[in-house]
């Protein structure tokens, strides 16, 4: 018998009902038959909710990040208002990278700015290993969570090594990673130093978040789509693979998601991910056959989708569900983060949508 980190006890890979781990949202992680296509959006905490805005109007980014009382309300936000189907830890990518001394802030309608970009071994060496210590209101605020949502599972994530990196090679956000290729280029060793060790930070941090029992944990890379299959399987997955294959013993599903990815499906779910995230450029269907029929899927749709008229919007959410019906299992998503000026209205009714489709489905057989 294995204690299964969700909060359940599994006796040959299946799990008692009830509990996080018998939700909707496990089980389609896990390709097990479902009540309905479980729902949730990335970005979902925050940005187009006025609650959101409200609590964040005189908070900077990172200290909401790092007061537990914060990311319990916040996360929960959209739990109450959407009726998704998990929660995701309001959070930030840079987190961990800050709290293994890297100093940086998160810029309003910018992003992370890094004040001293990586650059040589010696810059390496100053990202230090983390502890429980080091982010420890990480771990409050999931344990809070977790009693507070109860049956609902909830979503840990991190950023993956290569997404990392650029923002520290590059100082902030950047349209073209020019000058993180020609790291990853001009000097592949110190490359890969900076990946391992981003990977070691990654690791730690989201096995504080199983420990204090969140039900899952999502990997995003988000910019990796900048990058051909080759420098991808050469420079990226190797590092990718370090994170997902290092919780393998973890007991929670983990889902592997990047922006741009339809070249990389196949290596990208060779990275050890139990779901693989699909943006809204590929359909379901054809990535399912990229990624082969032992990993579930999770998206689709096109944040943008959700700003034109209803009609539109039930009408993608109909042709997700069936091109999703390819997968071994699918959990619903946008391609992207929800945008801003989104309708929460909105999100709220495609959650309703979702679950009606595919519980009606569900019963037909």
């Amino acid at each position: 018998m294995t204690t299964d980190t969700t909060g359940t006890v599994a006796r040959d890979g299946d799990s008692r009902p009830g509990g996080p781990a018998d939700s909707p949202f496990i089980r389609a992680c896990r390709r097990r038959p479902v009540p309905h296509t479980p729902v949730w959006f990335m970005r979902q905490a925050g940005r187009s909710l006025p609650e959101y805005r409200e609590i964040r109007a005189s908070v900077p980014m990172l200290e909401s990040c790092r007061r537990p009382d914060l990311v319990t309300e916040i996360t929960l936000q959209p739990v109450r208002r959407h009726g998704v189907d998990a929660a995701i830890l309001f959070s930030d990518i840079v987190v961990p990278v800050a709290a293994a001394g890297i100093d940086l802030d998160i810029v309003p309608g910018t992003g992370p700015v890094v004040a001293e970009p990586i650059r040589t071994a010696a810059d390496v060496e100053r990202i230090r290993l983390i502890t429980l210590d080091d982010v420890s209101y990480v771990d409050e605020a999931v344990r809070q969570l977790v009693v507070e949502l109860g049956d609902t599972p909830l979503i840990g994530f991190a950023g993956a090594p290569f997404t990392l990196a650029s923002y520290l090679v590059e100082g902030g956000p950047s349209r073209t990673h020019a000058k993180t290729k020609a790291l990853m280029y001009g000097d592949p060793e110190l490359w890969h130093a900076l990946c391992a060790r981003l990977a070691e930070v990654t690791l730690a941090f989201l096995r504080v978040q199983i420990e204090a029992g969140v039900s899952a944990v999502q990997l995003f890379d988000s910019w990796a789509g900048a990058l051909s299959e080759a420098d991808y399987r050469r420079l990226v997955l190797p590092h990718s693979t370090t994170v997902l294959s290092g919780l393998v013993d973890a007991g929670v599903p983990r889902i592997h998601f990047g922006v741009g990815t339809a070249e990389l499906l196949g290596a990208m779910g060779e990275a050890g991910a139990d779901v693989v995230g699909v943006d809204w450029r590929t359909p379901l269907d054809v990535a399912t056959g990229r990624i082969g029929a032992d990993k579930a899927v999770q998206g689709n749709l096109d944040p943008c989708v959700l700003l034109a008229p209803w009609p539109v919007v039930e009408a993608e959410v109909r042709r997700i569900l069936e091109q999703g019906r390819a997968a071994p299992g699918h959990v619903f998503n946008l391609g992207h983060g929800v945008l801003p000026e989104t309708d929460p209205e909105v999100l709220t009714r495609v959650v309703a949508l979702v679950h009606e489709l595919s519980s009606r489905r569900a019963d037909q057989g």
